[in-house]
């Protein structure tokens, strides 16, 4: 494969695809997520909060993309194989998020109790993230194994679209925590990010299939 240069048309679409991705499997209603809001609603440390949590993604997409393009790199047979088991976890993801608009829920953050500590706070945010098996699954095999995919000048463009799509979601849960928790609370809003997250996990699914039958 010819090197692509990163400042070419092709780098755009490289980043949407980790951006759509990493948002995808983000925005889920799940025990980080209720964590953050809280702490915005309470206003208590929510930049540190914030901070760690975007970074904890980033690192980890950043570990299994470049992890996964160097292990990867000289086996097309696996990477093949790896696209076209991720094409159909992301397939079964986006069939997961169409059935669940048919019985939606909603994100309750209790907001009582004491205050947090910075210390207990960052302790519980890192708890949150890194004690849960998803994260390792989504951020590094998942996006680490469809990152991998991308030629080598554009696996950085797919990394960056993925870390902002981390960065751009807990900064919406934090900081704008008070407009968005009465709009988390219905269960309608959650049927249409589900239909968006179900077609767009299909999108990619197909995007994989075809590139693993074409781009190896």
């Amino acid at each position: 494969m010819d090197p692509i240069a990163p400042t070419s048309t092709a780098a755009w679409p490289v980043f949407f695809q980790g951006l759509a991705l990493s948002f995808g499997l983000i925005v889920a209603i799940g025990a980080q997520n209720a964590f953050v809001l809280r702490q915005g609603l309470r206003r208590e440390h929510v930049g540190s909060v914030v901070l760690f949590c975007a970074a904890a993604d980033a690192l980890l997409i950043m570990a299994g993309v470049f992890g996964m393009a160097q292990a990867l790199g000289d086996r097309p047979e696996w990477a093949r194989a790896l696209a076209l088991a991720g094409a159909a976890f992301l397939a079964w993801y986006g069939w997961r998020a169409l059935m669940r608009m048919r019985n939606p829920d909603r994100l309750q953050v209790a907001s009582g109790g004491e205050g947090l500590k910075r210390a207990a706070a960052m302790a519980q945010a890192a708890a949150f993230t890194l004690l849960n098996p998803h994260v390792y699954l989504d951020t590094v095999l998942l996006v680490g194994s469809m990152g991998a995919q991308q030629a080598p000048p554009l696996q950085g463009w797919f990394v960056a679209g993925a870390a902002v799509a981390s960065a751009t979601w807990f900064s919406l849960l934090g900081f704008g925590a008070r407009w968005m928790a009465p709009w988390f609370a219905h269960p309608r809003a959650w049927q249409v990010l589900d239909g968006l997250i179900g077609l767009t996990m299909w999108v990619l699914s197909a995007l994989m299939v075809r590139h693993a039958l074409t781009g190896f």
